[in-house]
């Protein structure tokens, strides 16, 4: 089955994943996603992730841990909202000034610059602007 949106099909499934209180969830793996997982993994947000090959040959699947905070019955997922900003249908690019703050600093804005994908924060410091993939919060 093709997907149109494979980053948006990456965050629905981690949105999924959340509210189904599951531990691990997979998906087709893609270098995007890796880095998206990669910076996710960096802020906190999930406990880890990585690439496996699936039971078909040549095919990797990408799986995420989720993360959660206290004990067992009373756990509660770390990622509050995912939400896709720039979608194939509407691109959304921004300036080094203009990049978002997402609950104004508690969430991440993802970028795909030109210097590669990185957190909103890291592209005001290198003062570059890009692609805003995502917020995570």
């Amino acid at each position: 089955m093709s997907v149109n949106d494979p980053i948006a099909d990456m965050l629905t499934r981690i949105r999924n994943g959340v509210m189904a209180s599951q531990s691990v969830v997979a998906m087709p793996h893609s270098k995007i996603k890796a880095e998206i997982a990669r910076i996710l993994k960096e802020e906190g947000f999930i406990e880890g992730y990585e690439v496996v090959e699936s039971e078909k040959p040549g095919i990797m699947t990408l799986r995420v841990k989720i993360k959660y905070v206290g004990e067992r019955r009373q756990r509660t997922p770390v990622i509050t909202g995912l939400e896709r900003i720039s979608r194939p249908g509407r691109r959304v690019y921004t300036q080094k000034q203009d990049i978002p703050w997402v609950l104004a600093g508690m969430g991440v804005a993802i970028l795909s610059t030109p210097k590669g994908v990185m957190t909103g924060q890291r592209a005001r410091q290198l003062g570059i602007g890009g692609e805003v993939l995502c917020k995570v919060w």
